[in-house]
């Protein structure tokens, strides 16, 4: 009977994957929007068990990305490896397409150089060609360009260091292809194809188009789609061929609160040439996702994204992200855990807009949450704890206030106005008490209940329950922060051993 895997293969929020193969490893990379570090970069060599092995940015252009920019950051990455180097392109929807470089991909980046400076030039790919010319395609987000449901393609310097024409749109998808978006663009066997979803993430499909020559025309043929099955908006992901001549593709699916998460499919090529990807939905070369499948033909080799986190030497794990560029005031490093410092940010700023706050991914449907803290405040308006994050967010926080320590519930959303909405609710007199335990329990479609236990006590179930939310492109998010008011910054907290078990 053959060994077979799962979809999704990454139940976490890894939007926009792109993939590739050096020799028998595999990288991935995927939009981060305004989180930092930013652009992940994931290593396999199953295709099935993935591991956080770098972050390609560092920090975003400042001043705008030193505070908190929902939606905007980096868009759609496309990773190739050409010249003994690994590129990097992707876009910031309201600067341009940017590209860096590394030989190491685990060590330090390039700067990241813009390319073209256009706002709503989205979702580039660069491709080179077997006689040595380089090209580049994007798409464009309508809410900055004005354009939408083409793609365009421009003559690169083979270094990347310039485009070289007034580029063409080659395909023009507003009848038939809406919202067309991330293309990858590949050849194989003497043609080109580019690999591109069309429709929306909520109900979209995948679409391939076919030509001769980069000029076109191009034929187009669409390959996935969700059919009878529970797996949504099947697009924008990246083909990957084995050394064995098997190929696999993947996409993401729009999971609500859990963000984009991301799954495997077969890969044939038929004798008509064209792609079939999945199972089949109909005679016409059309598939829906599997859920199961056999295994690719590669030597099993399991690892795992990293989730929990013993802050080890005192520093966050490549899991985490912040809100915006970090600065050097919101942690200090020890050996007893992390210790984050109740930086000084105003009081009318909202859990939404602060940028301190050190987040991570929902890993699954079910899980819960757990981490021991310390706090050692010495002014009125130290603040922290745990905190669950999106355009619905809440906390569990001790804080420093004119009646002492105390346990606060914090809860609030932004409406379609951006006007926030925020409650704060006592829960515990908490005088006296050098340390606490917080947590939270994420039941299906993300329902929370918060807990706290004291030393030797209880746990003790938070109301009212809370139901999360995705944020503004991406899934929600679980963390710890701290915050003050005061700039003598002495205040802090030692987090100590996050921890996260699957339910």
């Amino acid at each position: 009977m053959p060994l077979l895997y799962q979809n999704p293969v990454i139940h976490a929020d890894y939007a926009d994957p792109d993939v590739i193969r050096t020799g028998d490893d595999f990288w991935m990379v995927a939009s981060s929007f305004h989180q930092l570090p930013g652009l992940p970069l994931l290593h396999s060599r199953d295709l099935i068990h993935w591991r956080l092995v770098n972050h390609v940015i560092k920090r975003l252009p400042s001043p705008e990305y030193d505070t908190v920019q929902p939606g905007k950051g980096i868009w759609a990455p496309s990773i190739r490896f050409h010249d003994g180097q690994f590129w990097v392109f992707y876009s910031l929807p309201d600067e341009g397409i940017f590209v860096t470089h590394a030989r190491d991909p685990l060590g330090e980046w390039s700067e990241p150089r813009c390319l073209k400076a256009k706002p709503g030039w989205i979702d580039p790919c660069p491709f080179w060609d077997d006689d040595g010319r380089a090209w580049l395609i994007h798409a464009f987000a309508f809410s900055r360009s004005g354009i939408k449901n083409k793609l365009q393609l421009f003559e690169m310097a083979p270094d990347a260091s310039c485009l070289l024409d007034n580029g063409r749109i080659i395909f023009d998808g507003t009848p038939s292809h809406p919202t067309l978006e991330g293309p990858k663009l590949y050849k194989r066997n003497g043609e080109y194809w580019i690999f591109a979803p069309a429709g929306g993430v909520k109900r979209g499909w995948q679409a391939v188009l076919r030509a001769a020559t980069l000029g076109g025309p191009w034929e187009y043929r669409d390959v996935l789609h969700q059919g009878s099955t529970p797996i949504n908006g099947p697009h924008q992901g990246a083909w990957v061929e084995l050394s064995n001549g098997e190929s696999w593709f993947f996409h993401f699916q729009d999971k609500g609160v859990y963000g984009r998460i991301v799954h495997l499919q077969p890969l044939r090529w038929m004798n008509d040439g064209w792609p079939h990807i999945g199972e089949a939905l109909d005679e016409k070369g059309k598939g829906q996702p599997v859920l199961r499948y056999s295994r690719p033909a590669l030597p099993y080799s399991p690892c795992a994204l990293q989730i929990s986190d013993d802050f080890a030497n005192g520093r966050p794990g490549l899991q985490w992200q912040w809100q915006a560029n970090p600065q050097d005031n919101w942690l200090t490093f020890g050996t007893q855990g992390l210790s984050l410092c109740c930086a000084p940010t105003p009081v009318d700023v909202s859990l939404y807009h602060l940028p301190q706050l050190l987040l991570q991914k929902f890993p699954a449907e079910r899980f819960t949450a757990t981490v021991v803290m310390h706090p050692a405040f010495h002014q009125h308006g130290d603040e922290g704890g745990i905190v669950i994050y999106g355009q619905r967010f809440a906390a569990l926080s001790v804080a420093h206030t004119a009646d002492g320590m105390t346990l606060l519930f914090r809860h609030g959303w932004i409406d379609d106005r951006g006007e926030l909405n925020d409650v704060v609710l006592p829960v515990a007199d908490l005088n006296g008490i050098t340390q606490i335990e917080l947590g939270y329990r994420v039941s299906y479609d993300g329902l929370v209940k918060f807990n706290y236990r004291l030393a030797d006590g209880k746990w003790q179930d938070v109301e009212p329950q809370f139901s999360a939310g995705a944020g503004k492109w991406i899934g929600a998010r679980m963390g710890i922060y701290a915050r003050g008011e005061d700039e003598s910054q002495e205040g802090k907290i030692t987090f100590s051993a996050f921890a996260v078990t699957f339910l």
